[in-house]
């Protein structure tokens, strides 16, 4: 037992416990059993450590031994040096002790790898984990990814017959879930022969928070068949998974369901509604939920500003941001990225700026994913430099984080350095594996500078090298980038080659190809999808007319001009715009203004001083 000397100050003749009514004598023997009771109730009445601390000591003087009621109340008042001082000198400590620790390591200090080490220290010594010891190991094991000691000890929970535990069984759902593996997840789900609702929560949850939304949205119809009832948790999962699947008409029902059970519509809750209405793009509904919440936290705000942000309405983000400050809610990492995202998509860099000021006071500024909010939001605001900083300074880097910056190099039309990032991205030390995404913007890179053969080179290591599946967004960008450098044959056979069929993008770019060369067998079935996916686009009627008139195929040329009129297409007249004294100026194609055609006989006679010839074969 843990003995130690009690300080002077804490040895008075004469105890006065003002919780308990009682005033003690620790030196009277007759008081012994009576001390050692009330010490005990002040023990359960105690709030802090100090009192704790001296209740304990008089405990010591006492000879009160009772660590297994210690234990407990230390890892109440969250004091790690302390209960791991008094559980070192139990000489022997029992399994009830171990569990406490257990919990407290998992549970209040997050200290997952000293869960595990507990574990099978309690193992060592030939004590029996229980059902309370296994769901704070399989917590552990998820938030370590340690999927093999969460698989071994799986295996003694059958040995031991837990697995018919309902704690234990939804933690091991869990566990499964968080490491990914959601097979394994539903085969102990299939085999609990009697299900609880946490049964079903675990199982939905699992799917939801995994990516599984449609998995999630089919077990949640198939719990509400087997006659269950959703709560609060159930709710949250099944909104998330809407959210994914933009699915609103089940994300009203949820919210149907939520005001005729007249569930509180507490912070968790909706958050969940408002996330779900935000994707799924209805921000009308998301402002209602917002604005009938009489008590908002920061997750709620967050939630609204991120809905706004996703959704394009910047300004709407930063008026919210505003009223959130003045609200005195202070923002945090996530408000902050919602709010970069707001300034990228509309180039506010001056709040940018503030942002990164703000993150930078707060010591956010070094959060992965800020910092790549950061590097986005001064690439798409025009300050390179400033996204190159940032992401240089960043102490650790994820796959997001390369690939902002090789997509902004990229934009820019930085190739030479995009590419070179890349070769540092997969090269130091596996710094980050290259998904999709980074493809996308490599291959991007390459299409601005014309290196058609570095194109197909990295295009080719995405099945070499890194096992990737090409995407149509990846045989996007080798078919404009085959289109500019005039390969239009190779351009068309990347094109059929495509897994799905080709967007108006990828063929207009491959359009414009055959106009410069003057190819009608590549034109003729382009011109054919295009028809197919935009029938009622004129553009791609008058081009493949025009390409025709260029060849002198008269027949043709005039064929897409009735056939533009039989299926009723009108010409949607060119137009420009023009900001000069913070108005704007439209006009179109065919305007008799005097001003217009004053100012373009100024620009065609300075153009001709600088020696421009016009190509009057240009279509």
């Amino acid at each position: 037992m843990l003995r130690a000397k009690a300080p002077s100050h804490f040895i008075p003749r004469q105890i006065s416990f003002e919780k308990s009514g009682a005033t003690l004598n620790p030196n009277n023997p007759n008081q012994n059993q009576s001390l050692s009771g009330k010490l005990l109730y002040l023990l359960k009445q105690c709030v802090s450590t100090k009192e704790l601390k001296q209740i304990h000591t008089q405990m010591l003087i006492n000879s009160v031994h009772k660590p297994n009621f210690l234990l407990p109340k230390i890892i109440d008042l969250k004091d790690f040096t302390y209960a791991s001082t008094l559980f070192s000198h139990i000489p022997e400590p029992n399994d009830y002790a171990f569990n406490v620790m257990i919990r407290g390591l998992t549970t209040t200090w997050h200290k997952y790898s000293l869960t595990l080490g507990f574990y099978y220290r309690m193992k060592s010594l030939c004590l029996m984990p229980d059902n309370f010891t296994y769901p704070f190991l399989f917590i552990a094991c998820w938030n370590l990814s340690e999927l093999n000691h969460g698989r071994a000890a799986h295996s003694s929970v059958f040995k031991t017959g837990l697995d018919r535990d309902g704690h234990v069984s939804h933690s091991l759902i869990t566990m499964y879930a968080m490491c990914g593996e959601l097979c394994f997840a539903r085969k102990v789900f299939d085999e609990i022969s009697q299900r609880d609702l946490v049964s079903w929560n675990s199982m939905v949850s699992g799917y939801s928070k995994m990516g599984r939304a449609g998995d999630a949205v089919g077990l949640f119809r198939e719990m509400r068949d087997s006659g269950y009832e959703p709560n609060e948790m159930t709710l949250v999962s099944v909104l998330g998974a809407c959210g994914d699947l933009g699915d609103l008409s089940l994300g009203r029902w949820v919210e149907d369901f939520v005001v005729d059970k007249k569930l509180q519509l507490n912070s968790y809750l909706g958050s969940a509604l408002i996330g779900m209405y935000g994707k799924c793009g209805d921000l009308c509904s998301a402002r209602r939920v917002f604005d009938s919440m009489t008590k908002k936290d920061r997750v709620t705000w967050n939630a609204m500003i991120t809905g706004y942000a996703q959704n394009g309405m910047s300004d709407e983000a930063m008026v919210l941001f505003d009223g959130m400050k003045e609200a005195g809610v202070i923002p945090d990492k996530i408000t902050l990225v919602g709010m970069l995202s707001a300034c990228a998509s509309i180039g506010a860099l001056d709040l940018g700026k503030w942002i990164d000021t703000y993150a930078s006071e707060r010591d956010f500024q070094h959060d992965i994913y800020v910092a790549t909010a950061l590097v986005d939001m001064y690439a798409k605001c025009g300050s390179l430099g400033n996204a190159l900083r940032i992401f240089e300074d960043m102490p650790q880097k994820n796959e997001v984080s390369w690939n902002a910056m090789i997509s902004a190099l990229a934009f820019h039309g930085r190739a030479y350095e995009a590419i070179s990032l890349f070769q540092r991205m997969t090269g130091e030390d596996g710094a980050a594996r290259p998904n999709d995404i980074t493809f996308v913007g490599v291959l991007s890179a390459c299409v601005h500078v014309g290196l058609v053969d570095e194109g197909r080179r990295l295009f080719n290591l995405m099945s070499s090298s890194f096992g990737l599946v090409p995407k149509v967004e990846h045989y996007s960008c080798m078919v404009d980038l085959l289109s500019r450098a005039g390969r239009v044959n190779e351009a068309w056979d990347f094109i059929k080659k495509m897994p799905e069929k080709p967007d108006e993008v990828t063929l207009g770019a491959l359009l414009g190809a055959c106009r410069k060369c003057g190819n009608v067998d590549v034109t003729e079935q382009v011109v054919q999808l295009l028809l197919e996916l935009e029938p009622s686009n004129s553009g791609n009627y008058v081009i493949s007319s025009k390409i025709y008139e260029r060849l002198k195929m008269w027949d043709d040329s005039a064929r897409m001009r009735v056939l533009m009129r039989q299926k009723g297409v009108s010409k949607t007249p060119g137009c420009s715009w023009i900001e000069t004294e913070n108005q704007l100026h439209e006009f179109h194609a065919g305007d008799n203004s005097v001003e217009i055609s004053h100012v373009l006989k100024l620009l065609y006679v300075d153009l001709k001083d600088e020696g421009y010839i016009p190509n009057i074969n240009s279509l």
